[in-house]
């Protein structure tokens, strides 16, 4: 347990329809930890954040004792280290490693067709701008409509159709969408969460893309009602989850329908994933890739994303050498430990994100920028 934290203080400022905010709050609320939630408020906000952080994004966590966090991936780390009972991390250390990789496949994948549901279409734009508008652009003495207008044009540049989405990727990108509420549906019509009857660090992780975006933005919110009722009950369940929630009992192994998703993640993410790293060696900010079956035209590079590559080979490192061939040879059928492995000689800063979640050195550096 910290020692010197006050939980009765702990600041979340993120905003209330936020990706990462409000997978923050269902771990904090899962794990029952008292927060407070604050709106982030631009632009006054992020000079601080990058003073204190080495970067502003949303959100941050600031504790008692007056540290500020970023990092909901590197936070949740943490907060398991402090807050060790009823951990969200499975014992059994194949389901652990799943966890981290679904956990990490819900950040750094599905962001993007989340923010095309809420970007691409009037009536997600409509509602996302006038909100955020509202909520954190507070500091800028700007009619309402300007600020909606800003808002609109920065998402669409950065987050859609200026991060790899152009017109020919859009039904590709819904299609993906559309299998991964079918493989959802299919595991939440025989159990209430991912790996059992208790909710794990991989449902955490898909309440990013699920709770503030898929199950509020008008268009994907219509989607799952339609096609994936149960899907949409479990993201009630999980908000409402509490400590107790966690006495559940998990599974035994990786059933059928959770090897599913990680062929998913196998054809999608892991090539992406490569790509990125190809364009980061070869000091390319932008690059092109054809991954299942979709061409992402101009997508950003990214240095964290490297990183993020590094961190699953890591984790698999550690898992008790006893295990590890039976976990290559379930990775190995899933598509995944090619993959993987398929990169040579990372090209990471020395102790890159290596004083996550208190400084962020590279989380979001564009290669050339």
């Amino acid at each position: 347990m910290g020692k010197n934290i006050d939980r009765d203080l702990l600041e979340l400022r993120g905003s209330s329809i936020s990706y990462f905010t409000g997978k923050m709050e269902n771990y904090f609320r899962l794990k029952g930890i008292p927060y407070r939630l604050e709106s982030m408020v631009f632009p006054g906000e992020v000079e601080r954040n990058r003073k204190v952080l080495g970067i502003s994004q949303m959100p941050t966590v600031q504790l008692a004792d007056g540290r500020w966090m970023t990092d909901t991936t590197a936070m949740i780390e943490w907060f398991e280290s402090e807050y060790p009972d009823n951990s969200v991390v499975p014992d059994d250390p194949v389901q652990a490693f799943v966890c981290f990789l679904l956990e990490d496949w819900a950040d750094e994948w599905w962001w993007r067709p989340a923010m095309h549901y809420r970007w691409f279409y009037e009536e997600g734009a409509r509602f996302a701008s006038g909100h955020l508008a509202r909520e954190v652009m507070g500091g800028l003495h700007l009619p309402l409509f300007v600020k909606r207008a800003m808002l609109r044009r920065r998402q669409r540049n950065g987050y859609t159709r200026g991060d790899g989405i152009g017109p020919e990727a859009v039904a590709g990108v819904e299609a993906d969408v559309a299998a991964l509420f079918s493989q959802l549906e299919d595991i939440f019509s025989k159990r209430p969460y991912l790996l059992g009857d208790r909710p794990t660090l991989a449902d955490v992780g898909f309440s990013g893309p699920f709770f503030r975006h898929f199950a509020l933005d008008p268009i994907p919110l219509q989607v799952l009602r339609h096609t994936a009722p149960n899907t949409l009950e479990w993201v009630m369940r999980l908000w409402n989850s509490r400590p107790e929630s966690l006495q559940g009992a998990l599974i035994q192994g990786v059933p059928d329908d959770i090897h599913a998703l990680l062929q998913h993640m196998a054809r999608g993410y892991l090539p992406y994933l490569n790509a990125n790293v190809d364009a980061v060696r070869q000091g390319k900010s932008t690059f092109t890739a054809k991954v299942d079956g979709v061409t992402y035209t101009q997508a950003r590079s990214s240095h964290y994303r490297v990183w993020c590559l590094s961190e699953l080979r890591s984790r698999f490192n550690v898992v008790p050498q006893d295990v590890q061939p039976g976990l290559e040879l379930l990775l190995t059928k899933a598509g995944i430990w090619e993959a993987l492995w398929a990169q040579d000689d990372l090209p990471l800063a020395e102790g890159q994100e290596s004083r996550l979640p208190f400084w962020a050195d590279h989380k979001m550096l564009q290669v050339n920028r």
